[in-house]
């Protein structure tokens, strides 16, 4: 059945076909850098830093060098000094609220020195808070920082990915954000394992969509396997890795996340060495299946940062996919562009534009430096100057940008989906910071329209539980919803307040606030449906006891047909 609906989804849509087109432009626009010999490359963002609605980049740079900032005005790029002394081998680049006081901040990890971590004063004059900030201060060779709300307090809590082969106790490093600038480490007290993975990144996201953040991490060399961490909803986590099948024994580079297949569920693809690259396919009811030899993305080389983008906006997720291969080896593929055809299978397009894509590269990101609409790429590569693939593919098809702002949820609205709808069919986005490999997407998320020019809603679900909808949204413009500013009556009042206490429980919970009676169905966390109630204003209690412990799906549905859904944990 999943089959026969994506394929439903993806012909209804109309586009224009086009002949996808890349050209090198790193040069022409001021950002044509070399990182110089690298160990396992190094991380790039295309975030915009100083919020005037263009994306702007940030290079990491190798031992000696001072970190690259470049500002984007109006498509062209200036490097800027923002004040910021940083001479360390740096790894990712990141730009994150973590304070969220409505400015960007600043983060760069290393493997020869300390992370460093800079607030954001305002007007792009920063602080060193690296001593005061909560977070490990001794160098344990750090690739990826990533950022989730894992608790849903509304400000963004922090995993720190260490991959060093020659100290054991180097494992990966979960904390909570304490509301107040500062972070304390809960990684045991949370339920992450403590052993030295050799992890290089990670990705918060909501993997079983019940509204809270769970955790996958890519881990380097058998045999350690990849790891997907179970959010139960208050910042707790079971270990779900081997029983979802995510947990593959790969050396595995990255987290890319996206919904290849438009279904609503959200895939992981991972890199890999020749042994071949991973798609896990979100298969809805808490388990993963391996689909890239079936639809095209395994590569069979030496592969690093990857990033779904819908190149030519006709409403499918195309992959590109940087490689440390040069061309060289003819048996080992360079990095690749991979087009989706419409029904999910990938393959490389002649005359893309990527002809000359034999760099040594690494991190790869995606924004819109030109403001047109159409998805640009940019790649870390190492003794050559990184690439800026400008997307020049001409066709007409059509667009929506959608940027968030967070009100009651974290201010950059991070770990929010995003459904955009059009001829009754959706498309799915979330929202992360810190992805792929050691890299940083923009924040402003595009959706390929195909030949429409309306969509018949974009409905935003933030982390908070709000839902927005705006309805009858024109193509080709930048969306800015702010949290709770169009909210929908309908689906936002059945969880609006709606609490359910103890949780976790051991045995008898009260579902606390609803305003109408509901129908209750429990499901275990593999999709079985154990039973159905009605619950009243007054007749609010249920009783589980009998149950093994573990975590259960409340499902409540009112008499409009809407439905939330709540994670319950029995102890």
């Amino acid at each position: 059945m999943l089959r026969i609906f994506t394929l439903m989804v993806l012909f209804s849509i109309t586009f224009s076909h086009a002949q996808l087109s890349f050209q090198d432009s790193a040069t022409a626009k001021g950002v044509g850098y070399s990182y110089g010999a690298s160990f396992y490359g190094g991380g790039v963002s295309f975030c915009d830093f100083n919020d005037d609605g263009w994306d702007d980049l940030t290079y990491s740079t190798t031992d000696g060098q001072q970190l690259k900032f470049f500002q984007n005005n109006n498509g062209t790029f200036i490097e800027v000094d923002l004040g910021i002394s940083n001479v360390e081998r740096v790894k990712q680049v990141l730009w994150v609220d973590y304070d969220n006081d409505g400015d960007k901040d600043f983060i760069a990890t290393s493997i020869s020195g300390f992370n460093k971590y800079y607030r954001n004063d305002g007007n792009l004059t920063f602080t060193d808070v690296t001593a005061t900030i909560g977070f490990f201060t001794n160098n344990l060779y750090t690739y990826g920082i990533s950022f989730g709300d894992i608790d849903n307090d509304g400000d963004l809590d922090a995993l720190i990915a260490n991959r060093d082969n020659v100290n054991a106790n180097n494992y990966s490093y979960l904390y909570r954000n304490q509301g107040n600038g500062t972070f304390i480490e809960i990684t045991e007290s949370a339920g992450l394992n403590l052993n030295n993975e050799l992890s290089f990144c990670s990705a918060f996201f909501d993997y079983d969509n019940d509204g809270d953040q769970d955790i996958y991490i890519a881990n380097d060399k058998s045999p350690n396997p990849n790891r997907l961490y179970q959010n139960d909803g208050s910042g707790m986590f079971t270990d779900v890795s081997a029983i979802s099948g995510s947990g593959i024994i790969i050396d595995a580079m990255s987290t890319t996340i996206g919904d290849y297949n438009n279904d609503g569920w959200f895939d992981i693809y991972v890199t890999n060495t020749t042994a071949g690259n991973v798609l896990l396919q979100n298969n809805g009811d808490g388990s993963f299946l391996n689909v890239s030899p079936t639809v095209g993305t395994e590569m069979n080389t030496i592969s690093w940062g990857s990033v779904f983008l819908d190149a030519d906006n006709d409403a499918d997720l195309d992959l590109y996919v940087s490689s440390s291969m040069t061309g060289v080896i003819p048996t080992l593929m360079s990095s690749a562009f991979f087009e989706n055809d419409g029904v999910n299978n990938y393959s490389i397009p002649a005359g893309a534009g990527f002809a000359n894509d034999t760099r040594k590269s690494f991190a790869n990101a995606i924004g819109d430096f030109n403001n047109d609409g159409l998805p640009d790429i940019v790649v870390m590569n190492d003794t050559d100057n990184y690439f800026l693939w400008e997307n020049t593919t001409t066709n007409s098809n059509n667009y929506l940008k959608v940027k968030l702002e967070g009100t009651t949820s974290n201010k950059g609205g991070i770990g929010s989906k995003i459904e955009v709808a059009i001829n009754g069919n959706s498309q799915f986005r979330y929202t992360l910071c810190g992805e792929g490999y050691i890299s940083q997407n923009s924040g402003t998320e595009i959706i390929g329209f195909g030949s429409a020019t309306v969509a018949d809603y974009v409905k935003v679900t933030w982390p908070s539980g709000i839902v927005d909808i705006i309805d009858n949204v024109t193509a080709n413009q930048v969306l800015t919803v702010v949290e709770g500013s169009s909210l929908s009556t309908e689906t936002y009042n059945i969880a609006n307040g709606l609490s359910i206490h103890p949780n976790p429980t051991q045995g008898i919970v009260t579902v606390n606030n609803l305003k109408s009676n509901v129908e209750l169905s429990i499901y275990n966390i593999l999709g079985k449906q154990l039973a159905t109630k009605t619950l009243t204003m007054v007749k609010n209690k249920v009783d589980i006891s009998n149950y093994s412990k573990g975590v259960y799906l409340f499902s409540l549905k009112d008499i409009t047909g809407n439905i939330t859904t709540k994670k319950v944990v029995l102890q």
